[in-house]
């Protein structure tokens, strides 16, 4: 009877002994969009739940260990599908948190509770784009715009009106590089050593001859020579310090850009505004220091070698520069609307090129 009673207190107590509770995993699915309501592809979806295995133990009493697992938090991770989907499979049942990131959008965190066996399908998750968000601008390295600005140069090279004439400061590609100092001053001594200026100053030096201008100069050899040296004088200064000195000095570009598009009256405009406006360096538009006080001080430059009867003087120096802007003027229009047309290199080229 002892071992009877023994048997049946020991069967009694296993009774009691609380057993573990079964449980079965589930899964929790949902997509990312965003505001507009456009799938957010490979957006971070981060799962972060309690250990649960801890929070039993808690049930036990009677140690520290125990309570410091018990805040143990279990993470999982993915990445949003090209339907901007995601799974996690094989969850164990309790509460948990969803924290879903993005570049250029708000972080947004979801909580819910996941049953036994449950599959639990998230509402979709709308990412809100971020307010602040640093915008970094990438572009070509100081290296790669010269380099870009070297063949730009190659190509207006090779721009002759008719195939003969020198049409070297005018860029068909209306973002053109900046051209460094360099490249400015290559230019400019490119224009004035082309065998088409010494032609175009040897027939200006005959017709003055033929007229008699300047005529402290005199005839013969000699009269022919010091018009023709005054002429190219006149060139060469003009085209240093328009084309070479004030822009490398003043950071602005001394090249006349093809516009091609838009009303005639648009274009005739814009052609007539670029005597007295240019672009920097910067490739913004600003006044055109450059040409104006080029034309200035070409012709101050120019009473040191020409007779002193056909001397300007200061107010006839500042006409001849206004004078000088309007043959700029001009000049531009014709490259508005018929040089383009005359030189077929530039023909082969589109505006439209970046």
């Amino acid at each position: 009877m002892l071992a009877f009673g023994a048997l049946a207190s020991a069967l009694a107590c296993f009774a009691q002994t609380p057993q573990p509770t079964s449980t079965v995993t589930g899964s929790i699915n949902g997509t990312v969009i965003d505001q507009s309501g456009a799938v957010v592809v490979g957006a971070q979806v981060r799962l972060v739940r309690k250990d649960q295995s801890a929070n039993q133990q808690m049930a036990t009493p009677n140690t520290s260990t125990q309570t410091a697992s018990a805040q143990t938090l279990l993470t999982q991770e993915s990445r949003s599908g090209e339907n901007g989907e995601f799974t996690f499979s094989n969850v164990a049942p309790g509460d948990f948190q969803l924290i879903i990131a993005s570049a250029g959008f708000s972080t947004q965190t979801i909580s819910g509770t996941l049953h036994s066996s449950e599959v639990d399908l998230v509402p979709q998750i709308v990412l809100p784009v971020a307010p602040d968000i640093n915008v970094v601008k990438v572009g070509l390295s100081r290296e790669d715009v010269e380099l870009e600005a070297a063949e730009e140069i190659k190509v207006e090279e090779k721009q002759r009106v008719l195939g003969m004439i020198p049409n070297f400061y005018v860029s068909y590609i209306p973002n053109a590089a900046p051209l460094t100092p360099k490249q400015k001053f290559k230019l400019a001594v490119r224009t004035v050593v082309d065998p088409f200026t010494f032609v175009m100053v040897a027939g200006t030096a005959g017709i003055e001859q033929a007229q008699n201008h300047f005529i402290g100069y005199g005839q013969g050899t000699e009269g022919y020579a010091k018009r023709f040296g005054a002429g190219y004088a006149d060139t060469v200064s003009g085209t240093f310090i328009g084309g070479a000195i004030l822009p490398a000095l003043l950071k602005q570009d001394p090249r006349y850009f093809y516009k091609g598009k838009g009303s005639t009256g648009y274009r005739a405009l814009y052609a007539i505004a670029n005597a007295l406006i240019c672009k920097g360096d910067n490739r913004r538009w600003q006044p055109n220091y450059s040409n104006i006080l080029g034309s200035i001080a070409a012709g101050g430059i120019s009473n040191i070698y020409y007779p002193a009867q056909d001397r300007n003087g200061a107010v006839l120096t500042f006409v001849n520069a206004g004078i000088g802007i309007g043959s700029t003027a001009a000049s531009n229009l014709l490259q508005e609307f018929l040089i383009r047309k005359l030189t077929p290199a530039a023909r082969k080229q589109t505006p439209d090129q970046p």
